[in-house]
């Protein structure tokens, strides 16, 4: 509570200071009572959804929708701030030459007003922010794109050449807040009619049972050779409180009924054989594994047994620092890994071709799309659902469609 309150403290200094500006661009007293009581209501707002939080229950629904609304206006304060200060610092410099020099002129007395030219680009700027988290939480978060790629491989077996996979990952169905919206995102994974859809973890955010209101439009999926699934770290129950470690071992033993019941194949430290005309492919799953203080249930040297260093591998692996740390370096040759977990941060600035960036990137540095070291692939998915922030700008939710080509066939 003693952090919320210095937060809220700094909150209000900057909102204060940031009214500067607002007061010099506009001089109508309703404009001035608006400001005040929008910044006062976020505030309000977050703090009766602080007094009635329950860890429990997670960052979700009004809590998040409070928070995305608080981070907000202090973003857009926190520009406006910052403008001011250099503003005053470049008035103040101003106002001490004349009084040291003693300019001539009779205004040089006086300190320099505000100018509406720095103003304007200051509210300019904060507004950039303010508004991509706001249009990011109504419309972007269920903005589904399917993103395409083709990956050429020497020892691809003929017959999966076009082979083609669909790929989604944390859903995070916690977080959802409206059936159509979900539905439409789970018919545009089935009219990509691929051959197998893969799901890559996270299917929650805390316990199985968000899972249950969600089972039914997921159970739809529907791939001709079938939907395999893992784990992510947010699967096992790591973040929610519970009674006793029975509790919550149940939890996970329920999640992976509601798995199976949804048709999907679970893979623990596992793996799989698709065939197709004679020909085969390993599929790997293995369960989390996450670089630093994240779940290391994954078993790379388990999951591929019973499968040979000349097998055509395909790895679903969670977190993409797994494929960075182990797989790429394993004595087998993984061809293609299939990753999460990074959501782009679920907030960024990509234009194909020209600009990638999130500022995810500077923890992972595979964290969105098609990469390639030693010879290997890794597609790291955006994530299909959304957590903790209840939106999404610029990183929208992906469903992967990756075909498979073997080189030198047409």
């Amino acid at each position: 509570m003693s952090r919320f309150i210095i937060l809220a403290i700094l909150y209000l200094v900057l909102a204060v200071y940031g009214f500067q500006a607002f007061r010099t661009l506009f001089k109508s007293p309703l404009m001035h009572w608006a400001y005040i009581i929008l910044f006062l209501g976020a505030l309000i707002f977050l703090t009766i959804k602080v007094m009635t939080y329950d860890e429990g229950d997670g960052f979700k629904g009004t809590a998040a929708i409070a928070g995305t609304i608080f981070a907000a206006f202090f973003l857009l304060a926190l520009v406006l701030g910052f403008f001011l200060l250099l503003e005053d610092i470049v008035r103040l410099l101003g106002f001490g030459y004349n009084k040291i020099v003693g300019v001539s002129d009779p205004d040089a007395g006086y300190f320099p007003s505000r100018r509406k030219f720095i103003s304007g680009i200051a509210l300019g700027l904060a507004a950039l922010p303010f508004g991509a988290l706001l249009y990011g939480m109504y419309r972007g978060k269920y903005n589904y794109q399917v993103l395409k790629y083709e990956l050429e491989f020497d020892d691809l077996p003929d017959a999966f050449h076009n082979y083609q996979i669909t790929q989604i990952s944390d859903v995070h169905s916690g977080s959802f807040d409206d059936y159509q919206k979900v539905e439409y995102g789970v018919n545009l994974v089935n009219e990509q009619k691929s051959d197998v859809i893969f799901f890559t973890g996270d299917i929650v955010n805390l316990k199985s049972d968000e899972l249950e209101p969600w089972k039914e439009v997921f159970s739809r999926l529907d791939a001709k050779d079938g939907v395999y699934s893992i784990l992510g770290n947010h699967d096992y129950g790591d973040y929610a409180v519970w009674d006793t470690e029975e509790d919550k071992e149940e939890n996970l033993e329920y999640l992976k009924t509601m798995q199976k019941e949804m048709g999907f194949d679970l893979l623990l430290n596992s793996n799989r054989f698709l065939e197709k005309d004679g020909d085969k492919i390993a599929l790997v799953g293995v369960e989390n594994w996450g670089r630093g203080g994240f779940k290391k249930a994954g078993d790379l040297q388990k999951a591929k047994e019973g499968i040979s260093p000349e097998d055509f591998k395909i790895l679903l692996s969670h977190d993409p620092s797994h494929w960075e740390d182990v797989v790429i370096h394993d004595d087998y040759h993984f061809h293609l890994t299939l990753s999460g977990h990074t959501h782009g941060m679920q907030f960024g600035v990509e234009i194909p071709g020209w600009v990638k960036w999130s500022p995810v990137k500077w923890r992972y540095k595979y964290w969105a799309g098609i990469y390639k070291e030693l010879g290997q692939f890794i597609n790291v998915n955006r994530g299909f659902g959304f957590i903790g922030y209840p939106g999404r700008f610029g990183i929208w939710p992906e469903i992967s469609v990756i075909t498979l080509k073997k080189k030198g066939l047409a």
